[in-house]
């Protein structure tokens, strides 16, 4: 039985069967060892980023310790699985610039996120955000590409990766581009008006220089 405490009270889990994990002993270890989300998070922050074109499933990635933005939200649908909530990551896309791939999770009925991410800002969410909506809209100040221009434009629904299990992408040695992909198919959501976007102003230097803190170059 589950040790409750303060900080697993009221999250939504869902327990995968035990064959879905297919991690060895060592490495649940490590995944229980997180413990929290926001472990799953620091876990993630420690990792160099990858800038490679590369789709590392969450065991390579814990065995290879980098991780790109998909691979890091992959890794921590997984990491959170482990720990009892369901597998779930959502997409946020952009315009002139790269879409970004984040882990889901809700405690006491609000969502959090983990992701990993070469900019500051676009990393870990509390669970404190009453929709989806809400979520995604959070990292729209600090979602900008290297012209300042803020791009962040839509999110796509819930993708629930247990629909994956059976191709093994917690722990397949092959890439996981078959999750990229789903996510360029699906459906996504408009978060501004086109008179929105006529009116956006570019990024200010100093938030520019905050957000781009041990950013990594090619």
């Amino acid at each position: 039985m589950r040790r409750s405490n303060k900080s697993t009270q009221g999250k939504t889990r869902s327990t995968p069967p035990r064959h879905n994990l297919d991690f060895s002993p060592a490495e649940l270890r490590v995944l229980r060892g997180l413990k929290t989300p926001a472990g799953v998070q620091r876990f993630l922050d420690e990792l160099p980023y990858n800038l490679g074109y590369t789709a590392r499933s969450p065991k390579r990635v814990l065995r290879e310790r980098t991780a790109s933005c998909l691979e890091g939200g992959v890794f921590a649908a997984a990491a959170l699985r482990v720990l009892g909530f369901p597998p779930l990551i959502f997409d946020l896309e952009a315009e002139q610039d790269t879409d970004h791939v984040v882990a889901i999770f809700k405690v006491r009925g609000h969502w959090g996120a983990a992701a990993k991410s070469n900019f500051s800002g676009c990393r870990y969410r509390e669970p404190v955000y009453r929709t989806l909506r809400e979520l995604a809209m959070s990292y729209f100040n600090t979602y900008f590409n290297l012209r300042f221009e803020r791009t962040l434009r839509r999110y796509s629904r819930p993708v629930n990766l247990a629909r994956f299990d059976h191709l093994n992408w917690m722990t397949t040695e092959k890439p996981v581009w078959f999750i990229a992909e789903h996510l360029c198919e699906i459906p996504h959501i408009s978060l501004l008006t086109s008179r929105m976007k006529k009116n956006l102003t570019r990024l200010d230097p100093r938030s520019v220089r905050a957000e781009m803190v041990d950013h990594k170059k090619k």
